[in-house]
């Protein structure tokens, strides 16, 4: 089909990050206002608390793209879809970032609230496999060669990962933890107030809009090498 030519889909992509890039900064700038001066301190944390409007958006980011990682990959190995691969291909470093990114942020703000740097409580533990996870999955897209042993070995990890995203989840309700439970519940009255709740959808609106313009860089950029190498379509 000629919508799906590399020509197209890049021209798709041009237009997409134009976009991004158009509202990128405005909502950066409300988000870090909201987040930084707005937004009340806590009265046990201080405005250490504020550290909460990077922490907890990029843990949600990262456990959300390594779901879509890990059920692309499975559906790649079971219908051959190279669209699902390059897919895969460029969005592995960017939940790599924002896991990295929680767990640093999480380490920062575990200092002034339990007093240490890191404990191997069962939330920070199940982080740190996601980020192995992670760290594995680049690796086996960087060294393995031969596209069959390569999806057979990513739809492994994706199916071995997948076991930790629930265990991150429950895990502060499953087991004793210094981490605190969840403060905001889809089905259920949240704990946390609007005055907070606000900025920090503010901030998870500012990280998705800087994924997915790092996601459409990427994947442009391995359309491109894709077309050197006189592939035509997808």
């Amino acid at each position: 089909m000629e919508f799906f030519s590399f020509g197209n889909i890049i021209v798709y992509i041009d237009k997409f990050i134009k976009f991004i890039n158009s509202i990128f900064f405005v909502i950066l700038i409300i988000g870090i206002s909201f987040a930084l001066i707005i937004s009340p301190v806590d009265y046990l944390q201080g405005d250490s608390v504020r550290i909460m409007y990077v922490h907890v958006p990029s843990a949600w980011i990262g456990l959300s793209i390594f779901s879509l990682i890990a059920v692309s990959t499975i559906l790649n190995f079971i219908f051959k879809i190279k669209n699902l691969f390059l897919f895969v291909k460029s969005l592995a470093p960017i939940g790599l970032l924002f896991t990295c990114l929680s767990i640093v942020t999480g380490s920062l703000w575990g200092k002034p609230t339990w007093g240490t740097w890191w404990a191997w409580d069962a939330r920070l533990t199940s982080m740190l496999i996601l980020m192995l996870f992670y760290v594995l999955f680049i690796l086996s897209l960087k060294y393995f060669k031969n596209s069959e042993n390569l999806t057979k070995i990513l739809s492994f990890l994706s199916i071995l990962g997948i076991i930790n995203i629930p265990i991150i989840k429950y895990s502060v309700e499953w087991w004793s933890t210094l981490h605190q439970p969840a403060s905001i519940k889809i089905l259920g009255t949240s704990s946390i107030h609007s005055s907070m709740l606000i900025p920090l959808f503010l901030m998870l609106l500012v990280l998705l809009l800087y994924c997915a313009l790092i996601f459409l860089m990427k994947y442009k950029t391995e359309i491109i090498k894709i077309k050197k190498q006189n592939i035509k379509r997808l």
